[in-house]
C-alpha cells in the first residue's frame, strides 16, 4: 500500500508538471481544521488555563507554489508556536505524500494565545498540561494535518497570477518596552503611567499583501503579514484572534472561498495594547477591531498591487547554532526550588518564574548550542519570504527589510520551530521579562540578521 501511495504521488505530480506550460505558475490553496477538544490546557500564559469551548476554529493554512516543475509550500497554525519535531515530522510526511519536497516548506505559527499547549521539551509548557495526554495525543496529530493541507492545496494547483504589494497601519500596534523616568525599561507598564519617558523601540507599521488569483479571476488566496503580537482576545475559549475577523472580511470583499493566510512578522516586543489611553484592550471585540482595522489596509492595497514576474520557487536554508544563555553555579537549585513554589502560599513573582523556567531549559541543553533554521522562499527578483526561529524582536526584522535585495520581503517568526524570544543585543543589557526569558545568548539575534541577508542575496543572484 506504501509503494501503490508513492507512486500514485509520484504520477500526480507528473501530470500535473506536464499540464503546466513552461514558465507558467501554478498556484492552490486550502485549510484543514486543527480545533483541538474541550479540556486540553491553553498556551500562552504562566499559569493553567484549560479549554471550556470555541468561538471560531483554528485551522492549518497552505498554500502551495509551483512553476517549471519546482514546488514550494507556505504554511500557518492557528497557535502560539511550533516545536522543530513537530516541523521535522510534517516535511517528512509531505515529501512522502505529495511532490513538495521537505525543504521547500515553511510552517510558521500565528502566536495565537487562545490556542492549546503543545508538549515540548519546554519545562514552563511541562509545569503548566503540555505532559497532559490530551496534549501529547494532540501534538502527535499535527504533522498530519498540516500535512494533509500541503496535499489539498496541491491537488488544487491552478494557472494562476501573483501580485504584491505593502500597506502601512500605524495606529494598531506599540512597542511594550518603555524607558521609566527612573532610567529603566520597563515591559507591559500600564495604561496611563506617569512614569513612562517613551517606548524603547520602533514599531514595524509595513502589511505585505501577496495575492494570487486564477486567470479567469478568481481569487485563490492573501497572504497578509503584520507584526503585532496575537493576545487579545483572552478567556478560555480557542480562537484564531485578529486574524479571524481579517479572514473574515477578505472573504467578502474577493470571494468566501478564498483563502486567506496570516504570519506574524518580528514582533517579539510589539503588542496592541496603547498606554495613552485608558481604553481597555481585551476580548473578543478588541480581536474584531483589529482585524477590521487591518483588513481594511489589505482592501486599499489591493488596489496598489503589482504584478510579480515569477520564477520557480528559489529555496534557501541554513542552520545556525546559537549560544546558550549563560547561567551560574547553584541557579538551577534555585530555580528548581522557585518552580517548587508555584502556586503556593509563597507563589513566586512573575519574573523569577520567568527565570527558573529558563534557568531549567538552559540547563537542560548540557552545553549543546541551539541549533534553528533561517529559510528563504523566492518567487521572483522582487518577492521572498524569510523565517525566523522565535519571538524576533522588530529592529532584527526592519534590519533585514533594510539590507534585503528583494522589493518585497516578508519575514515570518515563529516558523521553522521555536526557542522562544530572539532580543537585540542592546536590550539585554536593558532587562525586562523578554531577555530575562530569552535561552539563547546576546548576540544571537544578530547572528540570525546575518544568516537571512546572506541567503537572501543567494536567492537573488541566482539566475
Amino acid at each position: 500500500m506504501k509503494i501503490r501511495r508513492l507512486l500514485c504521488c509520484a504520477l500526480a505530480a507528473l501530470v500535473g508538471h506536464e499540464a503546466a506550460s513552461a514558465g507558467e505558475l501554478r498556484v492552490g490553496a486550502a485549510a484543514v481544521r486543527i480545533t483541538p477538544p474541550n479540556a486540553i490546557p491553553m498556551a500562552g500564559y504562566y499559569a493553567t488555563r484549560l479549554a471550556e469551548g470555541t468561538h471560531d476554529e483554528l485551522h492549518a493554512k497552505a498554500i502551495v507554489f509551483e512553476q517549471d516543475g519546482a514546488r514550494a509550500a507556505l504554511v500557518a497554525l492557528d497557535l502560539v508556536s511550533l516545536a522543530r519535531p513537530t516541523i521535522e515530522e510534517a516535511r517528512r510526511i509531505i515529501a512522502q505524500t505529495t511532490g513538495v519536497p521537505a525543504g521547500s516548506v515553511m510552517i510558521s505559527a500565528t502566536h495565537s494565545h487562545t490556542g492549546p499547549l503543545l508538549q515540548s521539551d519546554s519545562t514552563r509548557h511541562a509545569a503548566y498540561g503540555g505532559d497532559t495526554d490530551l496534549a501529547r495525543t494532540y501534538t502527535r496529530s499535527l504533522p498530519g494535518k498540516i500535512a494533509e493541507a500541503v496535499r489539498v492545496a496541491e491537488a488544487a494547483l491552478t494557472p494562476a497570477r501573483l501580485s504584491a504589494g505593502a500597506g502601512r497601519e500605524d495606529s494598531l500596534a506599540f512597542n511594550r518596552r518603555f524607558v521609566m523616568r527612573d532610567g529603566s525599561v520597563g515591559w507591559n507598564a500600564g495604561k496611563l503611567n506617569p512614569n513612562i519617558v517613551r517606548p524603547a523601540g520602533p514599531t514595524d507599521a509595513a502589511v505585505p499583501v501577496v495575492f494570487a488569483e486564477a486567470h479567469d479571476g478568481r481569487p485563490l488566496a492573501t497572504y497578509v503579514n503584520y507584526a503585532m503580537h496575537l493576545d487579545t482576545v483572552g478567556g478560555m475559549r480557542f480562537s484564531a484572534d485578529y486574524p479571524f475577523t481579517l479572514a473574515q472580511i477578505l472573504g467578502r470583499v474577493k470571494s468566501p472561498d478564498m483563502l486567506t493566510l496570516f504570519t506574524i512578522g518580528c514582533a517579539g516586543d510589539i503588542n496592541h495594547v496603547d498606554v495613552s489611553t485608558k481604553a481597555p484592550q481585551k476580548g473578543h471585540g478588541e480581536a474584531a477591531r483589529i482585524g477590521t482595522v487591518l483588513a481594511g489596509e489589505v482592501v486599499k492595497t489591493y488596489a496598489r498591487l503589482a504584478p510579480v514576474a515569477t520564477v520557480a520557487p528559489r529555496v534557501r536554508s541554513a542552520l545556525v547554532r546559537l549560544p546558550l544563555a549563560s547561567i551560574a553555579a547553584g541557579d538551577v537549585d534555585k530555580a528548581r526550588a522557585l518552580i517548587a513554589r508555584i502556586g503556593g502560599k509563597d507563589d513566586p513573582k512573575f519574573l523569577e518564574k520567568v527565570w527558573a523556567f529558563k534557568a531549567l531549559d538552559v540547563f537542560g541543553r548540557a552545553g549543546q548550542p541551539l541549533e534553528v533554521e533561517v529559510q528563504v522562499i523566492a518567487l521572483s527578483r522582487d518577492l521572498a519570504w524569510v523565517s525566523l526561529p522565535g519571538e524576533v524582536f522588530v529592529e532584527l526584522g526592519l534590519a533585514i527589510k533594510a539590507a534585503s535585495p528583494f522589493k518585497h520581503t516578508i519575514i515570518a517568526e515563529l516558523a521553522n520551530g521555536s526557542i522562544g524570544y530572539i532580543p537585540t543585543r542592546r536590550a539585554y543589557g536593558e532587562g525586562n521579562y523578554e531577555p530575562i526569558s530569552a535561552r539563547c545568548a546576546e548576540g544571537s539575534g544578530e547572528m540570525l540578521v546575518e544568516t537571512a541577508l546572506r541567503l537572501l542575496r543567494e536567492a537573488h543572484a541566482e539566475r
